[in-house]
């Protein structure tokens, strides 16, 4: 990937979550749900395949894929020829603190695909237990140290959930969170894990709605001399809500690009699942909203929207 292009990821690593939500699982899968899941996946990264040619220069597409469910994907997106740039993650889905997928094989598992990135989600927030946070630090400095050995991009997806006191102090309005106290905790959260080793390439950041907040975070991402950048994450907000954050965040710089997930795909495989739709439909459908995301955020980053208000509620 060249400086000049834009990463724009395609994520569907969900595991636990989707196990739970769309297939509505209690229980660890049988072979045949597990088969449908898969399946589902790779009808994901069909669509993603379709969108790819049609897509500008400056674009390059990803797709963020687990091996659990989407081991073919990763083969296939290994063996695209830089078609596709192949994610994966390395944290076992679910956690509320991070810990390995795979356990103390992690770094087999992770080293198995011929993948550009490697994604680690962590939850954290400055409010929280510090010798849990202390603990999780550790295993991300972990990581970041096996990312540089083994040549791999490390993308750090950093989730902040409110506290009880964050919330008290929002009066239970968790727009009022998101806008007025996770981008501060946000900054936080950076500056404790750079100052505990963990050195990503690239930090997927949930929205910011203000145009400052996005630029401090790319200033953090770039503190005393780093050259990470910052992706946008979508966390599966409305539309309006999840343009408006890829408006805000797309034209500065050190932001490049974007990690969309269930926003692109999950009503499509929904109506596929429950046969209101066919595959090829629902195929059809995730290449069409993956490309309006795609060239929405080139249209962004090149100041080509009308301005909007600040802020998005």
């Amino acid at each position: 990937m060249s400086d000049n292009q834009v990463l724009l990821i395609l994520a569907a690593d969900h595991r636990d979550s989707l196990e739970r939500g769309m297939y509505g699982l209690t229980a660890p899968p049988t072979p045949a749900q597990a088969a449908r899941i898969s399946a589902d996946k790779l009808l994901v990264y069909q669509a993603l395949l379709d969108a790819a040619p049609r897509l500008p220069a400056e674009i390059q597409p990803g797709v963020l894929i687990d091996e659990q469910y989407g081991a073919s994907v990763a083969e296939l997106a290994a063996q695209s020829g830089g078609a596709v740039s192949l994610c994966m993650p390395l944290e076992n889905s679910g956690e509320e603190w991070f810990d390995f997928a795979y356990g103390d094989d992690w770094r087999r598992h992770a080293g198995f695909f011929a993948a550009e990135h490697a994604k680690v989600l962590v939850r954290d927030n400055p409010g929280l237990d510090p010798a849990l946070r202390e603990q999780q630090a550790g295993r991300l400095a972990q990581v970041s140290t096996w990312a540089a050995t083994a040549g791999r991009s490390l993308i750090l997806e950093i989730v902040v959930p409110a506290t009880g006191a964050d919330k008290d102090a929002a009066g239970g309005d968790m727009d009022r969170y998101d806008n007025e106290l996770r981008p501060g905790h946000t900054l936080r959260v950076m500056e404790y894990l750079q100052d505990h080793g963990v050195e990503p390439a690239i930090w997927q950041i949930e929205g910011l709605v203000r145009h400052d907040d996005a630029v401090t975070v790319a200033a953090m991402a770039q503190r005393r001399g780093r050259r990470a950048r910052c992706i946008a994450g979508g966390t599966y907000a409305p539309k309006d809500k999840l343009e408006h954050r890829l408006q805000v965040a797309a034209p500065i710089p050190g932001w490049t690009g974007f990690a969309i997930g269930r926003s692109i795909w999950w009503d499509s495989l929904h109506a596929h699942l429950h046969h209101r739709c066919t595959a090829g439909q629902a195929r059809r459908r995730i290449t069409a909203v993956y490309e309006d995301y795609a060239l929405y955020y080139l249209r962004a980053r090149e100041g080509m929207l009308p301005d909007e208000p600040e802020q998005v509620l």
